[in-house]
């Protein structure tokens, strides 16, 4: 039997699930995810006390960085649009697994919430507050949305050939713009918008190091192609080389 790695998920806190909207609150769809790619999803939140998180930490294959509310804008310098709702003690947590993900070099999967943690953490910025998109649903909207065809994200979705183009569903109303983005960050999907293209997914410019955003939603697959179960067995089956690895040193 194939290793099932580690792949630490950071929750909100009950706090902020009782805010938010129910459809999203859930993180069962992440953790679904990770499980049927593979992988043994290991839940962490705010609340969890010192010694499990550093436990949980010390000893991830992966960590998934997935949806939920603001990151703070004095994260990146900023002072908050009216529309920010943040909260902080999940940013700690983050920023923390982060810090510890990249010292440990496992596998990084970001997703909408997540996938702007990616490009703060790296030192970019966002656009803190779209028009029209700030009300609750509980059906995404869906997009087009151009790929790269160079990038790692375009040739883990194509079956034979690199994805040029599918469509993809996002509830998000912060954004990364092309000059948003971090240090060591490439877009590797944009889409159109009003104001211009949006960064819709981004990764490490070094292809030796897994590192993948998106802004998207590919853990509700009732709401997007089967050619995203691709990006989560790729994801799991790079912490699993992280995995054997660990276990041989």
């Amino acid at each position: 039997m194939r290793e099932r790695p580690r792949i630490v998920v950071t929750l909100h806190g009950p706090e902020q699930a009782a805010r938010e909207e129910p459809t999203w609150a859930s993180f069962d769809g992440y953790l679904d995810a990770v499980r049927r790619a593979g992988g043994d999803p290991v839940a962490l939140d705010p609340t969890a006390d010192p010694a499990e998180r550093g436990a949980a930490l010390a000893t991830m294959d992966g960590l998934l960085l997935p949806g939920g509310a603001d990151l703070d804008p004095a994260l990146y310098g900023e002072e908050p649009h009216p529309a920010v709702a943040v909260e902080g003690p999940r940013d700690d947590l983050e920023l923390a697994a982060w810090t510890a993900a990249r010292e440990r070099g496992v596998p990084i999967f970001g997703i909408c919430r997540g996938f702007q943690a990616i490009n703060v953490f790296s030192g970019g910025t966002l656009m803190q507050h779209l028009e029209g998109h700030d009300s609750p649903t509980s059906a995404p909207e869906a997009h087009p949305l151009h790929l790269d065809p160079a990038s790692r994200l375009a040739s883990i979705l194509g079956e034979t050939d690199p994805l040029l183009s599918t469509q993809v569903n996002s509830y998000h109303h912060q954004a990364v713009r092309p000059g948003d983005l971090g240090v060591g960050l490439i877009a590797s999907a944009v889409a159109p918008h009003d104001d211009g293209k949006l960064v819709e997914a981004l990764e490490a410019d070094d292809p030796d190091d897994w590192l993948v955003g998106v802004q998207f939603h590919p853990e509700r697959p009732e709401f997007i192609g089967p050619e995203f179960d691709r990006l989560w067995r790729a994801f799991v089956d790079a912490a699993r080389v992280r995995s054997g690895r660990r276990r041989r040193s």
